[in-house]
C-alpha cells in the first residue's frame, strides 16, 4: 500500500515523543508528512522538541480522552502508528503494563476502526515471540501466547499482539517486532541505553555476562515508516540488528571514550544477587542495573532474522559499531554540552 506524504494523509502517532517515537516523528517530518502526536496529559516533551505537529493529549487507558485525536474530514485519510507502551523488567508491574499495553491498545484499535483508518502499524517487540531453542534463528510467528514467554513485559506485548491479530478483518494492519533498541535521541534515558550512559559517567565497574540482538533506533524508525507503505496487510515483521555481547559493546564504546572497559560479572553471581537488586530498586525507586528478567533476556536465544522485512520493504540496519559511536557522540553533545544541541540536532539523522 503506497501512501503519499501530503496534507490529506494524517499520521497519528502514539508515543510520539518517546525514544523511537521522536525519531519516527523526525523522519516523517523530513518527508513532509502531516503528523499528529498523541501524548499523555502531563507530558511536557513538546516543550523540548517543538516539532511542527498537531498535538493532542490523552491517556490510552481512557478512550474518551483520546477520541478527538482520531477525528478527520472525509477527504483525509488516517494512518495510525501505535508505539506507546510501558517497558519494564520488574516482576511486580504487570497490572500497570496490562492497562497501558493491552487495554490501551484495544482502545486505539477500536477508535481506528470507528474512524476508518486506512493503515494501522503496531510496534510490538521480539519479546512477544515464542523463543526458539538455542542454535535456531528466531523468525516471525503469530502463535502469540503470554504463557509461553518470560517476564511481565513480554506477556503484555504477546497479549497485545494477539489482540491486534483479532482485528485483521476490520483493519489494514501490520505488526512490527523490534529487538533491543539503542541509539541517539534518547532523551528519557531508556533501559537499553543505560549501560552506555552509566559507563560514560564512570559509574559502571561491572557488566553482566551475556548478550542480545540490538538495533539502531533510526533503522527501526525507517522500518516503521517503510512498513506503513509496503508492509503486507496482516503480516508481522522482525526489525532486528545483530547479536552482540555486552562485553563486545563495552569494548567498542571504551575504545571511543578511551576508558578502561568494565569487568564481566559471572552470570551465576548476578543471578544470586538479582532479587536483592530488584528489591533495592523498589525501596529507592531507582532503576536497577539488572533484574532476574533482564538476566534471563541476556542469556536467552537473542538471535533474530530480519530477512522478511528486508525482502518486503528494504529494511537494512547499520553496523552496531556505527550505532555505538553515535550514542557516544550524542551523549557528549546532549548531556555534557547541551548548549551545543541546536547546532548539532540533525547530525545523527
Amino acid at each position: 500500500m503506497e501512501l503519499t506524504f501530503d496534507k490529506k494523509t494524517i499520521f497519528l502517532l502514539t508515543g510520539a515523543f518517546g525514544h523511537l517515537g521522536n525519531v519516527v516523528t523526525r523522519q516523517l517530518l523530513e518527508k513532509g508528512a502531516r503528523v499528529r502526536a498523541l501524548i499523555l496529559p502531563n507530558d511536557l516533551s513538546d516543550e523540548r522538541f517543538r516539532f511542527p505537529v498537531e498535538l493532542f493529549r490523552g491517556d490510552l487507558r481512557n478512550i474518551e480522552s483520546i477520541k478527538l485525536a482520531f477525528a478527520h474530514h472525509g477527504d483525509e485519510q488516517l494512518v495510525v502508528i501505535h508505539m506507546a507502551s510501558i517497558i519494564s523488567t520488574l516482576s511486580s508491574n504487570f497490572k500497570r503494563l496490562y492497562q497501558t499495553n493491552v487495554v490501551g491498545t484495544r482502545n486505539i484499535l477500536d477508535l481506528a476502526v470507528e474512524n476508518k483508518a486506512v493503515r494501522f502499524v503496531y510496534v510490538s517487540s521480539v519479546h512477544a515471540l515464542i523463543e526458539e531453542p538455542w542454535g535456531t534463528i528466531n523468525r516471525e510467528r503469530i502463535d502469540f501466547d503470554p504463557k509461553a514467554v518470560h517476564g511481565v513485559y513480554a506477556k503484555s506485548k504477546a497479549m497485545a499482539s494477539r489482540l491486534i491479530l483479532s482485528y485483521r478483518d476490520r483493519l489494514n494492519l501490520v505488526i512490527l517486532h523490534p529487538s533491543g533498541i539503542i541509539g541517539p535521541y534518547d532523551y528519557q534515558y531508556s533501559q537499553t541505553n543505560q549501560v552506555f550512559y552509566d559507563f560514560l559517567k564512570g559509574k559502571l565497574p561491572l557488566v553482566i555476562k551475556g548478550g542480545y540482538d540490538f538495533v539502531d533506533v533510526r533503522d527501526v524508525a525507517s522500518g516503521v515508516i517503510a512498513a506503513t507503505q509496503n508492509g503486507i496487510p496482516g503480516e508481522n515483521y522482525i526489525l532486528s540488528g545483530r547479536y552482540v555481547t555486552i562485553d563486545e559493546m563495552m569494548k567498542v564504546v571504551s575504545g571511543y571514550a578511551r576508558k578502561k572497559r568494565p569487568k564481566v560479572l559471572p552470570l551465576w553471581i548476578a543471578r544470586m544477587v538479582a532479587p536483592f537488586v530488584e528489591a533495592w530498586s523498589h525501596l529507592t525507586r531507582k532503576r536497577p542495573l539488572f533484574t532476574p528478567y533482564s538476566l534471563y533476556t541476556t542469556s536467552s536465544n537473542g538471535h533474530f532474522s530480519h530477512d522478511k522485512a528486508t525482502k518486503a520493504f528494504g529494511y537494512a540496519p547499520r553496523s552496531i559499531e556505527a550505532t555505538i559511536y553515535d550514542i557516544y557522540r550524542w551523549y557528549y553533545d546532549y548531556v555534557l554540552a547541551p548548549r551545543a544541541l541546536p547546532s548539532i540536532k540533525k547530525k545523527y539523522l
